[in-house]
């Protein structure tokens, strides 16, 4: 008689989760919310260190979760682990990016779509590649139904939305760049600048990505994760002189 060995459930199975591990994801402190969430891992075995297979993962989040603002679901932030202190990941940008769902809504029929991207260098080693986006818009009281830009006026929208972007980016660090994305006013001022040429709306950086980093310095990425709000201390209350009146003697 033959037994289906191989059918047998196997009485010796361990839960896989048994020999894993949880680790928090920390994001830079620009953020209003700091502990964004966790991560697994499997426990360090042997040579296989645990913190090793951490590293160089990303992590996509929502700008809406990350500063507690729901008008801004629609940025997607990618932020890589670039160390790991005990059980916390701390992680960088590493990326930003506009959902489906949005960039569908814009696009629509009788407008022109613009788009232009470039690469920027900052003033501390990163090499970022930026995704400009726009729509022509209708002049005011205007009676055609269709608002088509000419290839000269697209061009010329064009190498305005490349001087900002280059402008934002060479200006000052990555840090000082994320906080300009995150804000959003370089849709806003390239809008302003480009409707000498053609009136524009609904422009947005719609993709970054960072094409080169420097090499990995411990003390520039605790940069990030520092305090930036600046400690004034508490409010004093305002000292109030004392007044003698002349020839009482005493105080008032």
């Amino acid at each position: 008689m033959f037994y289906l060995t191989h059918l047998r459930p196997n009485r010796y199975s361990v839960d896989p989760f048994l020999k894993k591990e949880w680790y928090q994801l920390v994001a830079p402190s620009m953020f209003s919310v700091k502990n964004c969430g966790k991560t697994l891992i499997t426990k360090t075995q042997g040579t296989k260190i645990a913190s090793d297979g951490l590293k160089g993962r990303v992590i996509e989040l929502s700008l809406a979760d990350l500063n507690n603002n729901e008008a801004l679901a629609f940025r997607k932030i990618k932020l890589c682990i670039e160390d790991v202190q005990g059980y916390n990941c701390l992680m960088n940008f590493h990326g930003m990016d506009m959902t489906r769902d949005k960039l569908c809504s814009l696009i629509k029929k009788k407008q022109s779509i613009i788009e232009a991207s470039c690469d920027v260098r900052t003033t501390d080693g990163y090499i970022v590649r930026m995704f400009c986006i726009a729509f022509t818009k209708k002049q005011d009281n205007q009676i055609k139904q269709t608002c088509y830009a000419q290839s000269a006026k697209i061009r010329a929208i064009r190498a305005i939305m490349v001087k900002c972007m280059t402008e934002v980016g060479q200006k000052g660090e990555l840090r000082s760049l994320v906080k300009e994305l995150i804000s959003a006013p370089i849709g806003q001022n390239i809008e302003k600048e480009a409707n000498a040429a053609f009136p524009i709306k609904d422009c947005f950086i719609r993709k970054v990505k960072v094409l080169k980093k420097p090499k990995f310095d411990v003390t520039a990425l605790m940069e990030w994760h520092g305090d930036e709000g600046n400690d004034v201390g508490q409010a004093v209350e305002p000292v109030v002189e004392e007044t003698l009146l002349a020839g009482s003697g005493g105080r008032l």
